[in-house]
Order: structure tokens, then C-alpha cells, then sequence
């Protein structure tokens, strides 16, 4: 039997020291988006294939985690289990201020925003055999109304809180979460959902294509007023032609999608990732098309609710961005 020395051991040692240190130096940071065919998802996974790009100089291992959403992620920064998180302009403001859906939790003060992303209109979605011809016909009949815990689900309670309606006003106000919406409209099971999210998605697209799925206008008084007294809104037209069987331009209004983190986040660790964005920012652009018409002058700014990360403001300054 071989026998194991001493000088052996020493050897295996100082073998694996130099492994242990690079493993010990290495830090993990998790991004959490959305459904996975949705664009939090895709946009989130861009950012870490950047920030994974030079892992070997800077030893941060970025992942990217599919969840329930906008408000699941902000609480889920504020409870130390996600290092950034995607999250609708709105819902953003709506934790700085200890409004809407954090009424009850009070205003979050150690929010920080990185940068902004892209617009995500309020897209409603009709099966075609539903005839619907705006968002009013879908008085009683069976809607997705969004997940509990989505910015999507948030946005269509102050909708409809807008319009006067209660849940009770559709046949089945269901919650079935984004990767679910599509295909439970092409089987019938609903007759129209709505839905944040930047474009083009995988998530419209699937059933624009499968069954002849309908975009349906959201327009109206409600709509005027809730543009008007919220700054975290905005009239969008979606262009014709941008799904199957949509030739007609869809008007809508929506919010932007913007990565937060917390005060507490290793500013490091934002550096980097907003580092790896912008120093690979053609690059960045062209991993998801709502990606596209980003500019640095927009993202620094545009739905920003909260103070700026300071490892964010770094960057920025140092480019001149922010002054």
C-alpha cells in the first residue's frame, strides 16, 4: 500500500491553497426578474452574461433567478435574499412612498435605483372568438388579472380602482401567473389577460400566433386621469404589424421597467454590473430587441423613484452623466 507522507500532504496543500483563495475570493449575486418568458427574464440574463464576461478580474459570479415579480422582488431585496431585482417604475415609487401595496409595510428607505430599462405598456389581450372590442367588453367574462405579488397585478388593481370596477365585475378573475396566460387563452379557459412587459415578447407572440390572439386598445377617461396624476405613466402606441394577426397600431399608456437594489448591496457589486452594462452597452442593446432604443441619458433617469445606488452614482460620475 502506498504510504501518504507528510511532505505528501504539504504538497496537495499548497496544491489547492492558491484554488481555495480564488473560490474564497469569488462573490455570487442573484438578479431577480420575472416569468421566463417575459423580458425581466431575458433582460436580466443580458446583464449577467456582461458581468460574467470578466469574472476572472473582478470575481463576482453573476445568476439570474425567474420570480413572481416586481413587488416579490422588491421585498425580497428588502429581506437580504436578492442582491438587484427588475421593477415597474410605479411599483418603485410606490415602495419609496409606503403607498399602494406597501401601505402596510410603510415606506422602504433603503431602496436604491441602478438604472432604468425599457417602457413596458399595458398590453390586454383578447381571445379572438371573444369579440372584444375595447377593455370594457370584458365586463363579465373571464380575465387574467395577474399574480399575486407581480407590478402587473398592481397596475390592473389601480385600474380598475380608476374605473370604478371591482374584481367581482368579471365571470373569473383569475391569477394565473405570466407563463400561464397565453396558453390558458388559446385553450379558452380565459377570454383576456393583461400584462406589463417591454417589446417585442415571446409572451404576446405565442398567442397572437397559436390562435389569433387580439391586442385590445386601453384608452378612456380612467386612462387620461391615472396619466395624468401619476409620474410614473405614460401614453404608448404599439406600432401595427409588431404581432401575427395585429395589422392595427394598439394604444395604450404604461410604466418602465428599472433594476433596484438596496442601500446595503456591496456598492462593488453595483459598480460592476452598471460597469459591465454601459462598457458593452451596444452589445447590451442587442441581446433582447425592447432592449434597442436604450440610451445612457434615459436609463440614469427616466422612472427613478429612489436615490441612486451608490455604486451606480459612481460609475455615472465618473462618465459625466450625473453631475
Amino acid at each position: 500500500m502506498k504510504k501518504i507522507t507528510l511532505s505528501t500532504l504539504a504538497a496537495a496543500a499548497a496544491l489547492m491553497a492558491p484554488m481555495a483563495s480564488v473560490q474564497a475570493q469569488q462573490k455570487f449575486m442573484t438578479i431577480g426578474t420575472g416569468g421566463v418568458t417575459g423580458v425581466y427574464y431575458a433582460a436580466g440574463g443580458a446583464i449577467c452574461r456582461l458581468v460574467n464576461k470578466d469574472r476572472a478580474k473582478h470575481g463576482i459570479r453573476c445568476s439570474v433567478e425567474s420570480t413572481g415579480g416586481s413587488v416579490f422582488n422588491v421585498n425580497t431585496i428588502k429581506a437580504g435574499e436578492l442582491d438587484l431585482g427588475f421593477t415597474q417604475s410605479d411599483v418603485q415609487f410606490n415602495a419609496v412612498k409606503g403607498v399602494g401595496q406597501f401601505k402596510d409595510a410603510g415606506a422602504y428607505g433603503d431602496l436604491r435605483a441602478v438604472f432604468a430599462v425599457h417602457p413596458e405598456p399595458f398590453t390586454v389581450v383578447a381571445r379572438k372568438e371573444a369579440n372584444i372590442a375595447k377593455f370594457e367588453d370584458f365586463k363579465g367574462k373571464r380575465f387574467n388579472v395577474g399574480n399575486p405579488g407581480s407590478g402587473t397585478r398592481a397596475s390592473m388593481e389601480e385600474l380598475l380602482a380608476a374605473m370604478g370596477w371591482k374584481m367581482s365585475d368579471f365571470s373569473l378573475a383569475s391569477e394565473l401567473k405570466a407563463d400561464e396566460h397565453g396558453p390558458a387563452l388559446c385553450d379558452g379557459k380565459i377570454d383576456g389577460f393583461y400584462y406589463a412587459v417591454g417589446h417585442p415578447s415571446a409572451n404576446i407572440q405565442d398567442p397572437t400566433t397559436s390562435c389569433g390572439a387580439k391586442l385590445v386598445s386601453l384608452t378612456g377617461p380612467a386612462v387620461d386621469k391615472l396619466v395624468a396624476e401619476k409620474p410614473y405613466y405614460a401614453k404608448v402606441t404599439l406600432p401595427g404589424g409588431l404581432y401575427p394577426n395585429n395589422p392595427q397600431p394598439t394604444q395604450t399608456y404604461g410604466v418602465s421597467a428599472t433594476v433596484v437594489a438596496s442601500s446595503k448591496t456591496s456598492p462593488d457589486t453595483v459598480y460592476q454590473v452598471v460597469k459591465a452594462v454601459f462598457d458593452n452597452f451596444d452589445e447590451f442593446k442587442k441581446l433582447h430587441p425592447a432592449l434597442a432604443n436604450l440610451t445612457p441619458e434615459g436609463m440614469v433617469k427616466d422612472g427613478l423613484s429612489a436615490p441612486l445606488h451608490e455604486g451606480a452614482l459612481k460609475f455615472y460620475k465618473e462618465k459625466g452623466w450625473v453631475k
